[in-house]
């Protein structure tokens, strides 16, 4: 009865994102506040019921209701509750509900926070909110139903892929969704103000919230994807530019080109057709990396192996989604007006040096994700785009663009004065290249590259904290004045630095793996003792343990430096019982400066075990700096100017004549 429960809500749903979409816009064409109401009441009523469904589905799932095709194929019983929940959607059906239930939730959100927007804006918002759900839910409905019945319900289930029974996998796709969903927003606020042939300085700030959220959560969901393949595939990378990474990347960097592109737009009433643009296309990456996860076009441990027709399903509705966007901007952006001038150096200036930066660094990830896959279409050559494409392309390309961010908050609005700026951080350019010169003397190998990356992640973190240093005048004048200061400071500011210090942060972890990583790869027996990366590591035992769906070997390393014992390292090797499918799971020390991680490989019978080390120095730091990346942002969403729902306006009282 749930699971019909549960596919009569999306049924209903589907009714209310069509009564969103349509009415709202007939209304704000009409000015009839009764039809734009109805957008405010199918957001929220559309929640409700999607909502429903998602948690009938979670419900099929909790008790193993193996009528259910979807429950069959991605659960069994012996499955712990929490790959139980999460299997709901660790699979191609359940993960398209998740999206949908989370564009139902943005949408509410307009709806419930959008009070002080006007009734004709907020009203086309929400319309094209309900198309784009109308869009989802008739794919779901149509070619991806989750509550599929079987006939003849088996005693168990196929159980979910070992590879997904993972607690990061478990909370990775909702945040990436709310970042991928969250662009929705920014898309349909895009959309709204073309067809109403506005977009000014008020339009930017009720788009930068959206935009600033759907960013952060895209930030921490691919940080958390980026952990999970470097502590579960075993091989001790945390990036292989695989397409379907590429495809959360290339969004992620329209959005925080949008997120730059937004700020002088509301500042300075410039870039208005720029960041229209960006809002248009961040969304549609979005439905791309969706196109491929889901097409079958691409063979990835990130990608959902499907038939050709739900593919043929997504491609089309990106293209009229796409194709509708642009075709709107095409027509409408012309009659923007272009706002104001500025000279070329400028803080205007600097943020447009960003947003063309982040843009080629695009444009280079789509050609290496999509270019392989045009020439297998057209019957040519089968060619690989992997690491060493990127790092000739991407890496290069992203000095210059990493080097603004200490530059650009010093120059004024208007009109700048670069050679000012730089003076300022003539300290801080010092330091850098002493520490660029350390590190290439460190390294064995692309001295020159190295150099160049150290003195960036060094000039970043430096030059963030010196303009931090200065707003609040620390050590030039009394600790609890300083204190008072950094109180007073704007939140979007200090979320700033926040972001910016941590992306160099990231910059040096990334360095750290990529140029001192030490990797060793052995047959080792027990008791057999090794050098690696200057400890004695010793394989002390391997046992065999059950877990509760699963068999597994784990092996026991001592770490010794000299006489005295670091670390024990238990890492496993685990064969799952229903799929038979073998995993690897990496035990890992981490401190501040390094991780020491380890895998048991396979055994040849006879006693003898593959075993891989490594030690990555300031790995901690990537992920360390993602999430404090992303800690910015939501410090930024908390400035009173961008708070989403701000207090409406309340008109004062007149003044009562005096008696």
């Amino acid at each position: 009865m749930i699971p019909e429960i549960g596919h009569y809500a999306l049924v209903l749903a589907l009714l209310l994102a069509v009564a969103q979409g349509t009415l709202p816009l007939f209304g704000a064409a009409r000015r009839d506040p009764g039809m734009m109401a109805v957008g405010r009441s199918a957001a929220l009523a559309q929640l409700l019921f999607v909502g429903l469904a998602f948690a009938a589905l979670v419900h099929c799932y909790v008790v193993s209701d193996f009528s259910i095709v979807n429950v069959v194929r991605n659960s069994h019983s012996a499955k712990p509750l929490l790959y139980k929940i999460s299997g709901a959607w660790g699979n191609h059906e359940g993960s398209m509900l998740l999206w949908t239930l989370i564009l139902a939730l943005f949408g509410a959100a307009v709806a419930g926070f959008g009070n002080n927007l006007p009734d004709t804006l907020r009203a086309r918002t929400l319309a094209i909110q309900g198309l784009i759900g109308v869009g989802f839910l008739a794919f779901i409905l149509f070619t991806s139903n989750p509550f599929a019945r079987l006939d003849v319900a088996p005693p168990n289930g196929e159980d979910l892929n070992p590879l997904l029974q993972d607690p990061g996998l478990a909370f990775h796709p909702p945040l990436l969704y709310l970042g991928y969903v969250g662009f929705s927003v920014t898309f349909s606020f895009a959309i709204a103000a073309l067809i109403e042939g506005r977009v000014d300085a008020a339009w930017a700030r009720w788009v930068r919230p959206w935009t600033l959220a759907a960013w952060c959560f895209l930030t921490l969901g691919i940080a958390l994807g980026s952990w999970w393949a470097y502590y579960e595939l075993g091989w001790g990378g945390f990036w292989f530019w695989d397409p379907v990474e590429n495809a959360s990347l290339m969004p992620w960097l329209l959005g925080t080109a949008l997120l730059h592109s937004a700020i002088v737009t509301e500042k300075r009433d410039a870039l208005k057709s720029w960041t229209v643009l960006l809002a248009l296309l961040a969304f549609s990456l979005s439905l791309l990396g969706t196109f491929l996860v889901r097409s079958g076009v691409l063979t990835s441990v990130h990608a959902f192996a499907q038939d050709p027709a739900r593919g043929m399903f997504i491609l089309a509705f990106l293209a009229l989604v796409t194709g509708g966007g642009l075709g709107l901007y095409a027509w409408r952006a012309p009659t923007l007006a272009p706002g104001g001038l500025f000279a070329p150096v400028s803080r205007e200036g600097g943020l447009i040096f960003n947003n063309l930066l982040l843009a080629t660094l695009t444009l280079t990830v789509f050609l290496g994700t999509l270019y392989p896959l045009a020439l297998d279409i057209l019957g040519g050559a089968k060619v690989s785009v992997g690491p060493p494409f990127y790092a000739a392309t991407f890496i290069p390309l992203s000095f210059p663009l990493l080097l603004a961010v200490a530059i650009g908050p010093l120059l004024a609005w208007k009109r700048g004065d670069l050679g000012q700026a730089l003076k300022q951080l003539r300290a801080v350019g010092a330091i850098a290249i002493v520490v660029g010169f350390v590190a290439a003397w460190s390294a064995d190998q692309h001295r020159a590259m190295v150099a160049v990356a150290a003195a960036i992640a060094a000039w970043m973190v430096l030059g963030s904290l010196r303009d931090l240093a200065v707003r609040i005048r620390l050590f030039s004048s009394p600790p609890a004045d300083s204190m008072r200061r950094l109180a007073g400071l704007p939140r979007a500011t200090l979320g700033m630095t926040i972001a910016h210090t941590s992306l160099g942060l990231m910059v040096a972890g990334i360095l750290g793996v990529s140029v001192w990583q030490v990797e060793t790869i052995v047959a080792m027996k027990i008791g057999d003792t090794i050098d690696h990366a200057g400890y004695r590591v010793t394989l002390d035992d391997v046992r065999a343990l059950r877990g509760p769906n699963f068999a597994a070997e784990r092996g026991k390393l001592s770490f010794r430096d000299g006489a005295t014992h670091v670390v024990t390292l238990e890492p496993e090797r685990r064969l799952y019982n229903v799929q038979r499918r073998q995993t690897t799971e990496a035990a890992i020390r981490t401190t501040v400066f390094a991780d020491l991680y380890a895998t048991l490989g396979d055994s040849d019978g006879k006693g003898t075990w593959t075993v891989r080390l490594y030690f990555n120095p300031l790995a901690p730091w990537i992920w360390l700096g993602a999430a404090f990346c992303a800690l910015g942002g939501f410090v930024s969403l908390t400035d009173r100017r961008l708070r989403v729902g701000a207090p409406a306006r309340v008109r004062r009282p007149l003044a009562q004549p005096a008696e």
